[in-house]
């Protein structure tokens, strides 16, 4: 019979990346892909450590999955909370038999064939050069895919984990990132997302994120190309010149900003001043008319103050973030900000999250009225979670429902947009000829 191997994925982008990663590893050594848990001889957690409340989900889960658990079958932990702890969590979880960093999948078959003698075992070095450059990646078929160009973090910013987590930062060669785009291109991929933790400081020696943009973007066969997450100093001239001129570029940014106080912003250490962030937001809009922020912000950080929290409100629409990705502050053991005195009482932090939600989604709401009666291209990606219709994005990365069928799948549409939930629009196809009409 196959072996068998089930991978559940949390955290970022770059997570679910490093699972079709995983998922090469061991197809070399001859496993199939499981659909669930219970049809696995090997099920692994791949993993996210940015929160608390992330790893407690993971160890819940893990508590779920023994029950799937025969003998001779194998579970583990991988991933950045792998990481984070590691051989601390084969003591916490004795019924893990394996504990695998980011830097350490090429191992997994070995560790594996290790646990079914009975040896648990924790690999969580970091690998400096490692890229798995030769490891096909094994992915579900689609026109939208995630290509990793860049692994780790140099900067250390005072509430993140990653730098501890993913190591220093490498990036790997233009040439190796063009040949995975081209190959994708030939299998039917028409959208790539570049991954990089601070994905626009690339460099491979030789060439840099500009050089990268323009050449994925030339790749036939690719029409949309996206990247996260940058960082804000990292937008040169040169990118934001690549970016304009590069016709497959999407026009959306993810645009991390943390904070909008200056004074929080250097306690997390973050490189950039609210003035700074601000200039780079108007350079980028500038350069590429009708592109959209969406943004990091965390409240409750140490030391903020009810004053500083409001530069992070005034913020919201003084940079016109068409939506945020918001979160309380989450000490993270290891990381500088834990030393910081003045934590923020969670009921505080709580409830200046949710005047922030308020403020972005107000604005949100506002911006997206404004864009009804619109005409958009969209690439259909999948059916929607309820009702019978496809959920469609535009490059300006807004969701849209579409009534077409499930065939449609992969394929690009023009509509009008006909109504907005405040978040998702709803849309109407309209003819090439109306297309052309309304744009001009």
């Amino acid at each position: 019979m196959a072996k068998r191997v089930y991978i559940e994925t949390y955290g970022c982008q770059m997570n679910v990346a490093d699972t079709e990663l995983m998922f090469g590893v061991l197809a070399r050594d001859g496993y199939e892909r499981a659909e669930g848990p219970a049809d696995a001889d090997v099920m692994l957690v791949n993993t996210c450590a940015v929160r608390d409340n992330a790893e407690q989900r993971v160890i819940g889960r893990v508590g779920d999955l023994l029950r799937f658990k025969r003998p001779g079958d194998v579970l583990g932990v991988v991933g950045c909370m792998a990481q984070r702890l590691g051989p601390a969590l084969l003591e916490q979880l004795p019924r893990v038999d394996l504990v695998v960093g980011p830097d350490a999948y090429r191992s997994l078959p070995d560790l594996v064939g290790d646990a079914r003698s009975g040896r648990r075992g924790a690999e969580t070095g970091f690998r400096s050069w490692e890229h798995y450059e030769d490891v096909p990646a094994v992915r579900e078929p689609g026109a939208t895919q995630f290509v990793t160009v860049q692994r780790g973090c140099d900067y250390r910013c005072t509430f993140c984990i990653v730098p501890y987590t993913r190591g220093p930062e490498r990036s790997r060669t233009l040439q190796d990132v063009v040949s995975e785009v081209r190959h994708l291109a030939a299998t039917g991929t028409s959208e790539v997302t570049l991954l990089g933790q601070t994905v626009n400081s690339y460099h491979d020696g030789s060439h840099d994120f500009a050089d990268l943009l323009r050449a994925v973007g030339s790749v036939d066969g690719i029409r949309r190309v996206r990247f996260t997450s940058p960082y804000p100093t990292e937008f040169t001239d040169r990118v934001v010149e690549a970016m304009a001129g590069t016709p497959a570029v999407c026009e959306h940014v993810h645009l991390p900003a943390q904070s909008g106080s200056n004074a929080v912003l250097r306690r997390m250490l973050r490189r950039y001043t609210r003035e700074e962030y601000l200039a780079v937001a108007a350079r980028l809009r500038a350069a590429i008319p009708g592109i959209t922020f969406s943004t990091d912000l965390i409240v409750g950080f140490p030391g903020e103050t009810e004053a500083q929290f409001a530069e992070t409100l005034t913020l919201v629409e003084e940079a016109g973030f068409d939506d945020a990705y918001t979160f309380k502050y989450s000490p993270r053991e290891g990381t500088p900000a834990t030393r910081l005195r003045d934590h923020v009482d969670d009921a505080v932090a709580s409830e200046r999250l949710a005047r922030l939600v308020g403020v972005v989604r107000t604005q949100a709401r506002r911006k997206n009225v404004a864009r009804v009666g619109s005409v958009h291209e969209v690439l259909v990606e999948r059916p929607a979670r309820r009702g019978g219709a496809m959920l469609a994005r535009t490059r300006t990365n807004h969701l849209v429902l579409v009534d077409v069928p499930a065939e449609d799948a992969g394929q690009y549409r023009t509509v009008r947009l006909t109504g907005t939930t405040g978040s998702t629009f709803t849309g109407s196809l309209v003819s090439p000829a109306l297309r052309e009409l309304a744009i001009a």
